[in-house]
């Protein structure tokens, strides 16, 4: 009976009254069934339901065959949910098929968190600790490893964001511009942040 319910409900059956489409809602959310290769009807409804919920986030599972199928489509939409608000992700649409190397990733949690205590332990020691400095990394790593873009999503100066490079080098031990470095210092990354390090231990 909610507003957006009644309004994406209204838009659906009037443009696709013919489909085999199932609109609900489920622990607060509105959820739509459809067939999964009907990606004009997931278009349609994406559009619709970000409208009516004033931005809310849309996420799409796979499809899969069966029954079993819809339980695991929204199963996976949900870990996306999930996984946007830990990683931060910014875009109102998610399709788990987009995001599918995070649970590889995660998958060894425990080999994640000895990755991430490895890698990126020796930061704890710098002045203000680990945090300033991840999120260093975490802004480099998202302007395409781009020192000027990574410097002005974080308001400083390109030397000191450099600087900060560099500090993150002696520290580790891992150089960011380094291609092999980089691997293994972006996954750790990603890694503490799917772990919640450094406000807590991993």
């Amino acid at each position: 009976t909610h507003p957006a319910t009644r309004h994406v409900e209204t838009a659906l059956l009037g443009r696709f009254g013919e489909r085999r489409i199932l609109l609900t809602t489920k622990d607060g959310r509105l959820v739509c069934v459809a067939p999964g290769d009907q990606d004009d009807v997931l278009a349609f409804f994406t559009k619709h339901a970000h409208a009516a919920t004033d931005g809310g986030r849309v996420a799409i599972g796979r499809p899969h065959p069966g029954a079993g199928g819809v339980v695991h489509s929204y199963e996976e939409a949900l870990n996306a949910l999930e996984l946007a608000d830990s990683l931060g992700l910014p875009e109102p649409v998610l399709r788990a098929a987009d995001l599918l190397v995070y649970p590889v990733l995660t998958r060894d949690r425990q080999a994640m968190a000895d990755l991430v205590r490895d890698t990126l332990g020796p930061l704890r020691s710098a002045r203000g600790g680990a945090k300033p400095l991840l999120d260093t990394l975490t802004a480099y790593f998202d302007a395409g490893c781009t020192a000027a873009e990574a410097a002005r999503r974080l308001s400083l100066s390109v030397r000191a964001f450099t600087y900060r490079l560099e500090r993150i080098h002696k520290l580790t031990g891992a150089d960011p511009a380094d291609p092999v470095h980089r691997y293994t210092l972006q996954t750790a990354v990603i890694g503490a942040r799917l772990l919640g390090w450094p406000d807590h231990d991993v």
